[in-house]
Formats: C-alpha cells, structure tokens, sequence
C-alpha cells in the first residue's frame, strides 16, 4: 500500500515538473598560470662584465676597452698597453701572454676560454681577486681632489690593480702588500709627496716588502706595464716599492742594479 502510494506521489510530481534533475558535471575551471616575477637574484653572465662574442686584431669599442683593463699586466718587458679600445698588435701579444699565463692555446684571440678565465679572477666591482680599492685609497672615501676628476683616479686605480694582479701571480701568487695608493693634493702634501706624484691620478701603488722582498718586486714590475718604477737606493724609497703607470719611463732601485 506504501508502495503504491510513493509511485503514485513520485508520479505527480513529475507531471508537475517538481523533480529536480542531477546537475550535469561542469567541468573545472583551470586557474590561471602565476605571473613570472623578475628575481632579485638573477644576475648576469658575470657581475661585472660580460662580454658578447669573440675578439681579434681589428676589433674595436668597449668590449675591447674592457679587455684590455684585464690584460694590462701582460705587455711584454718594458711595455705598456693603451686602454683605448683597439685590438692593435700590443693588444694581441699581451691576450697571447694572459693566455699562456694561465695554460690557455696562446693564439692572441679572446674568446670563451679567455673571458672565463678573466670571470674567474674578478669580483662584482671589476676588482681583481686579490685586490681590493680600499687597499688603492686610504686618502678618503670617494677618489675626489686629486689631480684628475674621481672616476678617472678609481678608473686609473683598476688597471694599476690588474696590473698587480698579473705580477702576483708571475711571482707565483703569493700576496702583495699595498701600503696605499690614490692620494688627494691634500693627502700628498701631507706625506711630503712629489708635487706631481702619480699617485694623485690614481696610477701608483706603494708596496711593502712581503715575502718577496722590495727588489724582487721592483724587478718583476718591468714586465707588468709600470712606467714608473721606484725602490731601494732611489731617495725616500729605501722602505717601500713605488709601482706607478702614465706616460714616460722613470725606473730607479740602483741597490736592486736598476
């Protein structure tokens, strides 16, 4: 009786319209794909430079100009490289010796190999490894009052510091002592400097004994790009090597026989 009574109420309401179909499935709605962000810690090639393609004899502009920073310490006995973004022949020799310096194929080309061994032995600031700016400037905190403007004195103290960085590891990588470097017409007068000294264009170093001794490192600075070149015997220079670039030559350490 229950059971006629339930098909009759269940037919009713159908006829009534009253039942409610299952929903169909609806299909999901994917969400969507998250926005890429831009990483605080995604950083280039290298952190300081990094260069785009190979460089010969002929090529010419920044990269070349960078370049040639980083092999400034390779010009051969007596040289000096110009920073003047030329891939001139002197360029070419000193990348050959850069390269046999560090067991590269010495064909005076820069490319993978070379910028990577280049990238291996700078920091983020463009200093080499074992050299820092502080140790170039104990004058003051920002290169300004010398005799060049202070981008060009921090800019002259980078390739003296390559140039360091190649006789260090010429001398079989034991470390320099820098006593100072980059010095404000203030700061020269003050150590009674030469009215002209290099070290107010950021070009010069002051270098301690080390293990090394002064007249090793004034010899060995004849073949790291050091137009200027002071130590033992020469007045004022009997405690300390005085390494400097620019124009003109000037070598003088008569108790080393130069």
């Amino acid at each position: 009786m229950r059971s006629r009574s339930a098909r009759f109420l269940l037919s009713a309401l159908a006829g009534a319209g009253l039942l409610l179909a299952t929903p169909a499935a609806v299909p999901a709605v994917a969400a969507p794909a998250p926005v890429a962000k831009p990483s605080s810690d995604v950083k280039p090639a290298n952190a300081c430079y990094t260069w785009s393609g190979t460089l010969n004899e002929g090529s010419s502009g920044e990269a070349v100009r960078q370049l040639q920073i980083r092999v400034a310490g390779y010009p051969g006995h007596g040289g000096d490289i110009a920073i003047d973004g030329q891939y001139g022949p002197a360029t070419k020799a000193a990348v050959q010796r850069f390269q046999s310096a560090y067991g590269l194929g010495a064909d005076g080309i820069a490319g993978p190999q070379t910028f990577n061994k280049i990238y291996e032995l700078q920091k983020a600031d463009c200093s080499p490894a074992n050299f820092d700016f502080s140790e170039l400037n104990n004058c003051n905190s920002d290169w300004s009052g010398g005799k060049v403007d202070a981008a060009t004195a921090k800019a002259n103290a980078l390739v003296t510091m390559w140039k360091l960085q190649a006789m260090r590891h010429a001398m079989g990588d034991k470390p320099i002592t820098v006593n100072g470097g980059f010095r404000s017409v203030t700061c020269n007068s003050n150590v009674g400097g030469a009215p002209n000294s290099r070290h107010m264009y950021g070009h010069a170093a002051d270098l301690g004994a080390g293990s090394q001794g002064f007249c090793a490192l004034a010899l060995a600075a004849r073949d790291h790009g050091f137009t200027e070149i002071l130590g033992p015997g020469f007045p004022g220079h009997d405690d300390h090597t005085h390494l400097a670039g620019g124009s003109g030559r000037h070598w003088s350490a008569p108790s080393c026989g130069m």
